[in-house]
């Protein structure tokens, strides 16, 4: 696509139309103190070769670049990616295709959208699922509204503490200028949440939680729903690694109301924290209070099969007031990513990855045990766990960090008295070797 600027004479008659001067009058607004009004200190044209050699010289300067080995997770994976995604997303039809404002004119992307939506409700066990969330952060903060909407006359929301701390932070976000109130549930022995102290409030929407939750451990999802069903609330489960559900059971099979969670491991890099995609089921129920988009499938006047935007409460198409989100695009490219990486694996290719994931943690928590570590939680883990050692970790980790590996997040920086407390990860692509050089370091 070629670049096309404006001229001057483009901006002058800009400017004629909307009746300012120039572009101190169209910036008035803007304080003073927040605009830069110096040139731009750029540096002079580069030929093609010199830009490259030049943005390598700036990756290179990265704490952590591309040869690194990453054992950390905390909501973002390094998976392999196969090569058809990049091959097949590169195509100018799915690449340059996104919102689909004029549904009618896009059957091709609708249809993506629609197997997206199939392969996901497949995947998590739901009756129905959306296309799409921004990301996993967002689509827990509109899951909750939409417990509330639901459960009209209920206030209240209960979280659990072991849900990823951004996403509890995007939830008190968005609630901060509401009247509900968001409720944190403890933590026990074994890093599972404490449902216990759901039983005493009242007013109760929902009780949330993640799983495999933010120390790894894998939550009781039935004695999730069977608690907030005991409330008349709803269930809701929210996750961070997708790929977990290739080999745990599925949320919706544990009687679940709504599941929600990011993408982000089917098919796209880690980047820089994004972008994710916010994936988002319920049960057929509570369709109708379903933020985002949801693609339907049906037949035109001739009997052609034909895909449409369907039951879309959003605010560009009703009143804001009768909307069910102020999510008002989907992710289209990360939605299609998705739906290829989880058509490409299969559900056998996905069940030998997740397993994978599994061994090779558990092939790390071993080791780390046997060179003396001590596991913080004794609860079942999918591909994360803590650890603490009676050792200085952080100098481990620094000579670690010489060897092109990153090893353990300290949990100091998230949950008070654990600055001991060192969250792992490991999936398909971490090799023996890097497990066995941290595990040797922490014997040393």
């Amino acid at each position: 696509m070629r670049y096309l600027p404006h001229t001057e004479d483009d901006i002058s008659r800009m400017f004629q139309a909307i009746g300012l001067k120039g572009f101190d009058e169209l910036f008035a607004a803007v304080p003073a103190s927040c605009r830069h009004d110096a040139p731009l200190d750029l540096p002079a044209p580069k030929s093609e070769w010199e830009l490259i050699d030049y943005m390598n010289e700036i990756q290179a300067q990265m704490a952590v670049g591309p040869s690194y080995h990453v054992l950390i997770g905390a909501g973002r994976y390094h998976h392999h990616i196969p090569c058809s995604i990049p091959a097949l997303m590169s195509r100018s039809e799915f690449l340059t295709a996104y919102t689909p404002y004029q549904s009618e004119m896009a059957q091709g992307t609708l249809q993506g959208l629609f197997e997206y939506q199939t392969l996901t409700a497949r995947l998590l066990g739901v009756e129905v699922a959306n296309a799409s969330m921004y990301d996993g952060a967002s689509g827990l903060a509109e899951a909750l509204l939409m417990s509330l909407r639901i459960k009209k006359k209920e206030t209240k929301v209960a979280i659990s503490s072991a849900i990823h701390p951004h996403y509890r932070e995007v939830v008190r976000t968005y609630f901060a200028p509401t009247d509900f109130e968001v409720i944190e549930l403890p933590v026990l022995a074994d890093g599972r949440t404490d449902l216990s102290a759901a039983g005493d409030i009242e007013g109760l929407a929902a009780v949330a939680v993640q799983s495999p939750n933010f120390f790894g451990v894998v939550e009781d999802l039935s004695a999730v729903s069977a608690t907030a069903h005991d409330k008349k609330a709803l269930s809701l489960v929210v996750f961070t690694e997708a790929m977990a559900y290739g080999l745990l059971k599925r949320p919706g099979s544990c009687d679940a109301d709504i599941v929600c969670g990011d993408g982000q491991s089917f098919g796209m890099s880690r980047e820089f924290g994004g972008p994710g995609l916010g994936m988002f089921g319920c049960k057929q129920a509570y369709v109708r209070n379903l933020p985002g988009r949801l693609v339907g499938k049906t037949q035109d006047v001739d009997g052609k099969t034909g895909y449409v935007l369907t039951l879309a409460t959003r605010e560009q198409h009703i009143r804001r007031e009768k909307a069910t989100s102020n999510i008002c695009s989907n992710q289209g490219i990360m939605t299609l990513i998705a739906a290829m990486y989880m058509a490409s694996m299969g559900g056998t290719g996905l069940r030998t990855l997740a397993r994978q994931n599994y061994d090779k943690a558990e092939y790390l928590k071993a080791g780390l045990l046997a060179a003396g570590g001590r596991l913080t939680y004794s609860g079942p883990t999918y591909n994360e766990f803590v650890m603490e050692f009676d050792c200085d970790f952080a100098a481990i980790q620094k000579r670690l960090l010489e060897k092109k590996i990153v090893a353990g997040l300290n949990l100091g920086q998230f949950y008070e008295n654990s600055s001991n407390k060192w969250l792992f990860c490991a999936t398909e692509t971490a090799s023996r070797k890097v497990l066995d050089s941290v595990i040797e370091e922490v014997k040393a």
